[in-house]
């Protein structure tokens, strides 16, 4: 007699033998689930806006504006180091262009953590500046700039920051 056949011989496979698989399968199945869904509720909400009706009523007329800004021609650069985020803006002869506030938000492109908003400060040749840590990798940067109250220049930058400072 071959010792696979004496084996099943002495062992019976019965009810709680099944009973044991079934629960060990599903318990694994059940288990790798909830532990998935712990992960997807406790990290980021993905929620960007809190009325998504009202922000797309805003899209067309933000499309516009930021065609209108386009065609102005005019120049930007944003330089961040790490510890101060500088602006410039000029028009398209490289002159520079007076506001009275520009203000950077910078965020990650997925989450909330680290997240800052910093209003510039004029230093000089056309140049504003301000204090802003920052850690390395994937940032987007809004930038705003307005003159007597009015929204005068804005954009969008993706940055991917390094240790030796702001890079595209």
């Amino acid at each position: 007699m071959s010792a696979a056949r004496r084996f099943l011989q002495f062992r019976t496979f019965t009810g709680w033998h099944m009973l044991t698989i079934m629960v060990l399968f599903f318990g694994t199945i059940i288990s790798v689930n909830m532990t998935m869904a712990y992960f997807a509720t406790s990290s980021w909400s993905g929620l960007l806006v809190k009325n998504t009706y009202v922000a797309s009523q805003k899209f067309d007329e933000d499309v516009a504006l930021d065609r209108e800004m386009q065609q102005r021609g005019w120049l930007s650069e944003l330089m961040i180091d790490g510890r101060t985020v500088t602006y410039r803006l000029a028009d398209e002869e490289g002159r520079p262009i007076a506001a009275d506030t520009i203000t950077v938000s910078i965020n990650r492109p997925v989450g909330v953590d680290g997240d800052q908003t910093v209003a510039l400060t004029d230093v000089g040749g056309g140049a504003y500046s301000a204090a802003l840590a920052v850690d390395e990798g994937e940032w987007i940067a809004r930038i705003t700039a307005h003159k007597d109250g009015e929204l005068v220049y804005r954009e969008v930058q993706r940055l991917e920051l390094t240790a030796g400072g702001a890079g595209r």
